[in-house]
């Protein structure tokens, strides 16, 4: 992976989504760029440091720890894959933030194993697809109230993953209902949950999710594509 390749394409990105969100009526940077670790080896994490990313989202915790040992706290990392609660502990210990809670279970887990507040994002089914995990937008009311109940779980916001698309377009239907979801909550949860951050986005409709409202979006083969690796 050609470190000088990818921090152009990083920058290049980094234009479009903040172009994508002053279309928005927001500003420069207020969407960051959570880069997919599971499209780099731990060997070239620190190909990312020298290309000036900061923000790695990580589906394994295997993959997690691999890099921090490489690159120590030289990245940040974010949590974004399906979590299982045994591995609670160490994930909390490693990262700056879960974005997949999608079961009651697993916020109680949290919610032991946390030393404090903590944030964490919830994962909704926006297009209530089967085969995929997170919690159906229906059932999302009765589910934050019952995470309310562990004091030390914040919601900072959802996190979605809409169906795969051609047309990018096709997809902004989901984000726009996600935000609006998100405001609902947020003026519903005040002063409890946060609801501050939507993650949703990835290499396929980035731009289009910033344009709805995202405040994280997570890409990575598009950039290692053209970094060469």
């Amino acid at each position: 992976m050609n470190a000088e390749r990818l921090r152009r394409a990083y920058e290049e990105m980094r234009e479009r989504v903040d172009a994508a969100a002053r279309r928005s009526g927001r500003g420069v940077g207020s969407v960051e760029i959570v880069v997919a670790g599971k499209y780099i080896e731990p060997r070239d994490a620190p190909t990312l440091v020298e290309a000036g990313i900061s923000l790695v989202g990580e589906n394994r915790l295997q993959d997690l720890v691999a890099k921090r040992e490489v690159v120590g706290d030289a990245l940040t990392f974010d949590f974004i894959g399906h979590l299982q609660r045994r591995k609670v502990r160490d994930v909390l210990l490693l990262s700056r933030l879960i974005h997949s809670v999608d079961s009651l279970r697993l916020a109680a887990e949290i919610a032991k194993r946390a030393e404090g507040p903590t944030r964490v994002l919830v994962e909704v089914n926006v297009a209530d697809e089967p085969t995929k995990g997170g919690i159906v937008t229906g059932e999302l009311p009765a589910f934050i109230q019952d995470v309310s109940d562990h004091p030390n779980v914040i919601v900072a916001g959802l996190m979605a993953m809409p169906p795969a698309v051609t047309d990018p377009d096709d997809n902004r239907r989901h984000f726009a209902a996600v935000r609006d979801l998100r405001d609902h909550l947020r003026s519903r949860w005040a002063g409890r949950h946060g609801f501050e951050e939507l993650s949703m986005g990835s290499s396929q409709d980035y731009e289009v999710a910033a344009e709805e409202g995202a405040t994280l979006v997570r890409v990575g083969r598009s950039l290692i594509e053209r970094a060469g690796s």
